[in-house]
């Protein structure tokens, strides 16, 4: 007999992605769509279900299971999407209840995207991180969870908001060092950088040349890195203090600059931290790249 599969789909501000996924962790039927078209039929619920239930009729053997990322805030229930900033019609909307009802031959979990992602890992990375870990996504915006004793930590339904606490510059960490953020720091430190560098001053920046930059050795991308990373660290020494974690893992699409990133990350919390945090302390990248959304999706259902 086939070993259950389930279907993982992670629901992001640009792409939905879709895939079936077995206890290993190899996605079979791969698809993925623009989130956009989603959003123009004028329900975003109603498309999804459509989408899902189309893959479950295609898929060579019987699915029972669902797991479902969302990149956002829901409630302690999973009935309600709170606040999906790529997606404001999902704003307090009864995303998970509509998605039960639409899909009834099926279990449906709901999580939080990063969250999800936390749980990937743990399910399904090569190298599993440790029974308790806090993982960090730097993307869009910053996403992040805690695991303890391989448990997702959820508080009251959306524990562990490290993006939304208060930074630098009156605004939240995200607005300083999501991709957006980091953007606006390049071009602020571009208007006085004297040195040479290849960034232009004329084009409009991309996180991705910047960290093919930064890689190819410019001195102005891998600076900026830099502070990115000191902010971040900034997060970090409270997130070590609070939870008293010793092992963080780095993931998300900007987790490419991590090599850059990191050396700031450490200068602060060097500066903030005793021996007690530094000399147990390991970070490290997340390993399921590009897939870990998918996959920390279908986590849910093992």
């Amino acid at each position: 007999m086939n070993a259950e599969h389930v279907l993982g789909v992670d629901v992001g501000g640009n792409h939905v992605k879709m895939g079936f996924v077995d206890p290993e962790g190899n996605i079979h039927n791969f698809n993925s769509h623009y989130t956009k078209d989603f959003v123009a039929t004028g329900d975003f619920t109603d498309k999804l279900i459509q989408t899902i239930q189309f893959n479950l009729l295609s898929y060579s053997q019987p699915v029972t299971k669902i797991g479902i990322g969302f990149p956002g805030t829901l409630s302690k229930d999973r009935n309600y999407t709170l606040n999906i900033p790529s997606l404001p019609e999902l704003l307090n909307a009864p995303t998970g209840q509509h998605l039960r009802a639409g899909l009834p031959e099926c279990m449906v979990f709901l999580a939080n995207d990063a969250k999800a992602a936390a749980m990937g890992e743990l399910h399904f990375a090569a190298t599993p991180p440790p029974d308790t870990f806090a993982f960090i996504t730097l993307g869009t915006g910053i996403g992040s969870a805690y695991v303890q004793n391989r448990q997702i930590f959820v508080g009251e339904g959306n524990a562990l908001e490290l993006g939304h606490i208060v930074s630098r510059n009156g605004v939240v960490l995200e607005k300083n060092i999501g991709k957006q953020g980091i953007l606006n720091l390049a071009a602020v430190r571009l208007g006085t950088w004297a040195e040479p560098t290849v960034i232009s001053r004329e084009k409009p920046l991309s996180a991705t040349e910047m960290v093919v930059e930064a890689n190819n050795g410019d001195a102005f991308c891998r600076s900026v890195f830099y502070e990115v990373g000191q902010i971040l660290g900034e997060g970090l020494v409270a997130l070590i203090r609070i939870l008293d974690v010793n092992n963080i893992l780095i993931g998300g699409g900007l987790s490419a600059s991590w090599e850059f990133v990191r050396p700031g990350t450490e200068n602060v919390l060097n500066a903030w931290l005793p021996p007690y945090y530094m000399d147990k302390l390991h970070m490290s990248k997340a390993t399921l790249g590009n897939d870990a959304g998918l996959l920390g999706a279908a986590s849910l259902c093992f």
